[in-house]
């Protein structure tokens, strides 16, 4: 076949429009001063709510998400598609639980309550956990995106990939956050005028049934014996939203407490209704008829199930209209950098960089980030079912590290360690189907034929909650009481008792001081407070 020359056209429009936002995006920060580490990050806090509403609802509405969906509404059936209502439900409780105290402390990253209530060698920990996340998430989409311009448009699929990724690492190291949080509205105006666009026509098509005759394969059922498993997989994808850089970055972005959890609420809501024309992309690939088209044979059928949304738009609707729906993944190869930048290498290595030297540091991660994740893409076979792993280990170590830093001031590192260990030896105990790891843990009502039905997801994460708690009861006990000698505490535990976060604001945040007295009142309170 020949290339698609019409969408190719639209191809290089909408990467042309992307770029130039991001970069003009990035000039708008030159016009307001010079750069410095917190506008490369967190956008000098000041991201207009509407703005951030936008680009917190393009970071779950990627390819990843909408191509997802479809597959696994046309595999699976949509009440086995819980990563939508997993999302919806994680983001308003990350608006309502944790966004508050994370923007009231004005942390720079993820990462800053680890520090402050762990110190370095947990938050070391947790980034590898996090990075792991970010890695897969980032090659998913690239890999969703590659595999939708390589259908459509019939271009080799590294060079989709490569192309995709080239774009995105190009603008993002220009401008950081501010150039992605821009860049996040023209992406979603796409994929949400794409598949408005797309729905119709494939719903009018000649070769796509009515969707009540396959209602019984794209429903799914929900039998007796799988209510645990799929109780589970909710509580999962539910909680497993809020631990991510690519959240808190927008949370942290915005001028107050109360818009972040506006724009966590708002776009949680947004992802809910846009991934609907996704569900209904997957019902049509049960319904249409394959043997008419130049494929031939159902995705299905041919293993490519997560090729369903590309195949149905390449074969059911205009090539200029299928080739609007499209996204990047910006939003988790510049968490990572950030984390990188702020935590490990200023924090850890070198504490007395300038911040010119961070953002060069910062704009190399991204760069490092971008390459890595798109040689995972090309040459990693399971990606999904390494993002799955990543998902799981997000929520079973980083979600109960995150609650007790924030909420439970009796814990500390040899709790957190503990329960970080704990967390992994029962998550990978289980085995995972997608990367052919059998299990070494076999947690009751195990069957050959059904794997784990246990919710071993929700036991392993709220283990490591437990562990971290009970150790750190019992070393402060030792340590704080003076029970053992404190050159055994090697964890420094002791010498971190009253420890508090101090970020210094720059001046050209007066104005946001002055809107929340109780940030200033926060600063005066820790400025003798000492660091590790």
């Amino acid at each position: 076949m020949e290339v698609n020359v019409a969408g190719l056209v639209v191809l290089i429009c909408f990467y042309l429009v992307i770029f130039v936002v991001g970069v003009l995006a990035a000039r708008r920060i030159g016009h307001t001063g010079q750069p410095s580490l917190e506008s490369s990050i967190v956008a000098d806090r000041n991201i207009p709510t509407v703005v951030g509403i936008f680009t917190m609802t393009a970071t779950t509405v990627g390819g990843g998400y909408i191509n997802g969906t479809a597959e696994s509404v046309a595999t699976y059936g949509l009440v086995w598609t819980l990563a939508p209502l997993g999302i919806f439900i994680g983001l308003i409780t990350g608006g309502v639980v944790y966004a508050g105290p994370m923007r009231d402390k004005r942390y720079m990253t993820m990462l800053d309550p680890f520090y402050e209530r762990f110190g370095h060698v947990v938050v070391f920990l947790i980034y590898l956990a996090s990075l792991w996340g970010d890695l897969f998430w980032t090659a998913s989409i690239l890999n969703a995106l590659g595999t939708t311009l390589s259908v459509i448009i019939n271009i080799d699929l590294t060079v989709a990939i490569v192309t995709s990724a080239g774009v995105t690492v190009a603008y993002t190291m220009v401008g950081q956050m501010i150039s992605v949080a821009y860049t996040d509205i023209v992406q979603l105006f796409f994929i949400v005028l794409g598949l408005m666009l797309c729905v119709p026509f494939v719903l009018t098509n000649e070769h796509v049934g009515n969707l009540e005759m396959t209602s019984a394969s794209w429903l799914g059922q929900l039998t007796p014996g799988s209510i645990s498993p799929w109780i589970d997989l909710l509580i999962a994808m539910t909680f497993g939203t809020i631990p991510w850089q690519a959240y808190f970055q927008r949370v942290l972005s915005v001028q107050t407490s109360r818009q972040a959890q506006v724009l966590s609420v708002t776009g949680g809501c947004a992802a809910l209704i846009l991934v609907i024309p996704s569900v209904i992309i997957g019902a049509a690939s049960t319904t249409a008829d394959w043997n008419v088209t130049r494929l031939g044979v159902s995705p299905l059928a041919i293993n490519k199930s997560s090729m369903v949304l590309p195949y149905v738009l390449y074969e059911f609707t205009p090539p200029t209209v299928s080739i609007i729906v499209m996204s990047s993944m910006d939003s988790s190869i510049l968490g990572s950098s950030s984390m990188f930048t702020y935590n490990i290498y200023k924090n850890i290595l070198r504490s007395k960089a300038s911040d010119k030297e961070l953002l060069w540091v910062q704009r190399l991660a991204i760069l490092a980030l971008g390459v890595i994740a798109t040689l995972i893409s090309l040459y990693v076979p399971v990606i999904y079912g390494l993002f799955i792993l990543a998902a799981d280990v997000v929520f079973v170590i980083l979600l109960p590290q995150l609650t007790c830093a924030l909420f439970f001031k009796v814990s500390n590192a040899y709790g957190a360690v503990c329960g970080y260990l704990v967390g992994i030896i029962l998550r990978f105990g289980a085995g995972e189907p997608y990367l052919n790891l059998n299990p070494f843990i076999f947690y009751p009502w195990f069957s050959e034929t059904d794997g784990q039905i246990f919710p071993f997801r929700t036991f392993a994460m709220l283990c490591s909650f437990v562990t971290i708690l009970v150790i750190s009861f019992f070393a402060n006990l030792l340590f704080r009481k003076e029970l053992l000698p404190k050159y055994l505490d090697i964890l420094g535990i002791s010498d971190r008792e009253g420890y508090h976060y101090s970020p210094t604001p720059p001046a050209s945040d007066a104005s946001e001081l002055s809107a929340s007295q109780s940030d200033k009142d926060r600063s005066n309170v820790t400025t003798n407070s000492t660091a590790m």
